[in-house]
């Protein structure tokens, strides 16, 4: 499974000015099921960098809107960041953009040296403060799973899980998730992004959990989160002076190797 050949033609940050790419989302976490199977609810999810040729760096001209361009093409569901823009994602410890850095290389669509740069330096981004952003999202997660908010192409068959199960059993894997996954980053600097439990993951997508076991769950994961981020060995912030470093060899190695014909 790879991106369409049409798509990649379409759009420089997915071909020329791409520096790196790979699967996020379910098929990262290994909870992927095809659309041919009754009740699959899920997109092909795609994350891109890109450094664009020197007149976005010298210039007035912007990518995307603020450096973020989203393409949607059923299935496929392709965020694009500008490398600044991802690196001061990444800075902020932002949980779907650092799953990137931590991908099993098999899930990884295109690396160039520029990329490769962000991977080997994914350490710079590994920081006790990643505990909020991670403990947000999770919260947004729990709103969103009782709430039932449907949005995208998806929405009709998202509806159709809450008036099985009563709610939205997606956001409440990716809830489940999310808590373990940032727990785990909070232990010992490393994201898990391809899940062990991915069959727990699924069958709680599958409506297979209760609402109340959920949320047991949950509040007994929040516990466990608090207490890692205290006794957590990481460094309390990011060094954003070397990350600003790192984000300037990135684009001086981009702009300086080789552009493919286009």
């Amino acid at each position: 499974m790879t991106l369409p050949r049409k798509i990649i033609e379409s759009e420089l940050g997915l071909s020329s000015w791409c520096i790196l790419s790979g699967y996020r989302g379910s098929i990262a976490h290994g909870t992927y099921e095809q659309n041919s199977k009754p009740g699959s609810i899920d997109d092909k999810d795609v994350i891109a960098v890109c450094v664009p040729s020197l007149e976005f760096y010298f210039g007035l001209r912007q990518y995307g809107s603020r450096g973020t361009k989203e393409i949607a093409i059923d299935p496929w569901d392709i965020v694009i960041y500008e490398a600044r823009k991802l690196i001061h994602l990444l800075a902020k410890g932002n949980p779907n953009v650092l799953m990137l850095l931590w991908l099993p290389e098999n899930l990884y669509l295109r690396v160039e040296p520029a990329g490769q740069l962000l991977i080997d330096n994914r350490q710079l981004f590994t920081a006790r403060s990643t505990f909020y952003p991670f403990m947000g999202y999770a919260r947004s997660q729990l709103i969103k799973m009782e709430r039932g908010a449907f949005k995208g192409y998806m929405g009709e068959k998202r509806r159709r899980l809450v008036e099985r199960h009563g709610y939205d059993t997606k956001n409440a894997s990716h809830l489940i998730r999310i808590l373990r996954t940032g727990i785990e980053f909070l232990i010992d600097g490393r994201m898990n992004v391809q899940r062990h439990d991915a069959p727990e993951l699924l069958a709680i997508k599958h409506g297979e959990w209760s609402l109340e076991r959920v949320k047991l769950e949950a509040d007994r994961l929040f516990v466990l989160a608090e207490e890692a981020h205290l006794r957590s060995p990481l460094p309390a912030e990011p060094d954003r002076s070397t990350i600003n470093e790192l984000a300037i060899e990135v684009v001086k190695t981009a702009v300086h190797q080789p552009k493919e014909e286009q």
